[in-house]
């Protein structure tokens, strides 16, 4: 049974090696089991060897820490890059392409989270429960009397855009509200009962809620433009747990400034950490710092995500979660 664990020159063998890519202000602990079986190494804590880039052979990217060509051209032998988040719109995949270096991403490792949080900014929203704990909060109940009513989630119109792993969990969770689905995908997926639409303004049109968890590419940067916004009408809302660019956020605002929307449910932004303050005052708008795929569980299985990944990278097995650079 020893001999399993050593070299036929009786050393130990050496753990494959796997840089962390990260930004000072993003940092995630990793497993044990991943370091048991990885030599993981991070610059911005460990000093590399001399040849250490020039062989490295697998990059962790994580949150949304950019992979650039420039980042890429440091590490020639590269052969895959690992995202920890499951937007990769921070990673060059054309020059991957080129080059022949695979990109996996978290998978559906936060499917599930992020979709019981859509659904809760989607019934804060509609339901002002954030609006009302302030309302208590300042002391205006006896002064001012009851706070305004709701609205019903239930028999609601809810569009979503990108039907995707994030997106079809949201929608199996409103099914048993009673409300009903639409979407628009890159392409019709006919394994779901829901109604299809070819573009974002169609769907919009047909739709009191519009929720949006899609990819951000150049081709759905701002896809929730003021055609969009007008289309889903002044008593709509849209909830945004995909990326901030996917929506216009200056439209937004004057949108919602002006009252022709009726509300949002916002986890991300333009430009983040930074948000309109002009949201701030906004009854109507509930805000959240990009924390909706953010659990202990999410966190595991994001691990186990990139232990499988990289387990299959280097014994040459099919990669759990690939990304297809379309």
């Amino acid at each position: 049974m020893a001999t399993q664990d050593y070299q036929e020159d009786n050393t130990i063998p050496e753990r494959p090696k796997v840089l962390i890519h990260r930004l000072p202000s993003f940092n995630l602990e990793f497993s044990c089991r991943l370091r048991t079986h990885f030599d993981l190494l991070d610059p911005l804590i460990d000093l590399p060897p001399a040849d250490y880039f020039a062989n490295v052979l697998a990059l962790i990217s994580v949150g949304p820490s950019p992979v650039t060509s420039d980042t890429l051209a440091l590490l020639p032998s590269l052969q895959i890059v690992l995202g920890t988040s499951a937007g990769f719109d921070h990673i060059d995949l054309a020059e991957c392409s080129r080059r022949g270096i695979a990109v996996t991403n978290a998978g559906t490792a936060f499917s599930e989270d992020v979709a019981d949080y859509a659904v809760g900014l989607l019934i804060d929203v509609l339901r002002s429960i954030s609006a009302s704990d302030r309302y208590i909060r300042a002391g205006l109940w006896p002064i001012e009397g009851d706070y305004p009513l709701g609205f019903k989630l239930g028999c609601r119109r809810v569009g979503i855009l990108g039907l995707g792993s994030i997106g079809s969990e949201i929608a199996k969770r409103l099914v048993p509200f009673g409300c009903r689905i639409a979407y628009t995908s890159r392409k019709e997926k006919p394994q779901f009962p829901f109604t299809f639409y070819e573009n974002v303004y169609d769907l919009a049109a047909n739709s009191d809620i519009l929720i949006v968890c899609c990819s951000l590419t150049r081709e759905t940067h701002h896809i929730v433009n003021k055609d969009v916004m007008a289309a889903l009408g002044k008593d709509g809302v849209i909830i945004n747990v995909g990326r901030g660019a996917l929506v216009d956020e200056k439209q937004l605002v004057r949108f919602l400034m002006r009252g022709e929307l009726g509300g949002a449910g916002l986890d991300v932004f333009d430009n983040e950490p930074y948000v309109p303050e002009c949201l701030f005052e906004l009854e109507n708008v509930v805000l959240s710092p990009h924390v909706a795929a953010m659990t202990p569980e999410s966190m595991e299985a994001l691990q186990d995500v990139i232990f499988t990944n990289l387990t299959a990278f280097f014994s040459k097995q099919p990669l759990l979660s690939h990304v297809q650079n379309d």
